[in-house]
């Protein structure tokens, strides 16, 4: 477990992605570009910039979406934050984060990537920074009992088809849509 494990794991997962536009091949490009010139690129400390890992929680019928809403986006989104230094791998940081946030420990993931994307924010380190998120698909069992982390204002389940207007919309609607067009490859 080291930052050199996560390195090399977010290399892979990008190296793997089979992305599906031209504008995801580009990022996925510049991720790996940014991982090049960044031994410590994904963990916080990386203060211009460092990889991040969330997680698309769905049911097992995909009818449902398990978003938080973020005291600082102050909008509903999905479950993510930080590598830690204790995860071997992206894929393991992500799934943790997500039964940190969820309370749901029976989910499982896709260790394929389902998406990624790159912002500006301030994050716990308190000055500006980016977030390069490598975001992954999690699926838990129907009816999962949650309970909200501390790192959230509110945790809830929401249709697919019925997210509330304070939701990241874009971002989850086009998540879900990747969701189900990869269950329907499948």
């Amino acid at each position: 477990m080291s930052a050199e494990s996560l390195h090399a794991s977010a290399k892979d997962v990008l190296e793997g992605w089979s992305t599906s536009s031209e504008a995801d091949e580009s990022l996925r490009h510049t991720m790996l570009a940014f991982l090049d010139s960044a031994p410590d690129g994904c963990l916080r400390r990386h203060a211009p910039g460092h990889i991040t890992a969330s997680s698309l929680v769905l049911d097992e019928s995909g009818c449902h979406v398990l978003l938080t809403l973020h005291p600082k986006v102050g909008r509903w989104i999905q479950l993510g934050g930080h590598c830690e230094p204790d995860d071997e791998t992206v894929v393991d940081a992500a799934l943790r984060e997500a039964r940190e946030e969820s309370g749901i420990h029976d989910v499982r993931i896709d260790a394929d990537l389902l998406s990624a994307h790159t912002h500006p924010i301030t994050c716990s380190l308190g000055v500006p920074t980016r977030h390069l998120d490598l975001r992954f698909l999690v699926v838990a069992p129907d009816n999962s009992h949650i309970v909200r982390s501390a790192e959230s204002t509110d945790l809830r389940w929401w249709p697919v088809d019925a997210l509330p207007p304070t939701a990241e919309r874009e971002t989850i609607d086009h998540l879900v849509a990747l969701a189900h067009q990869r269950k329907n490859q499948d």
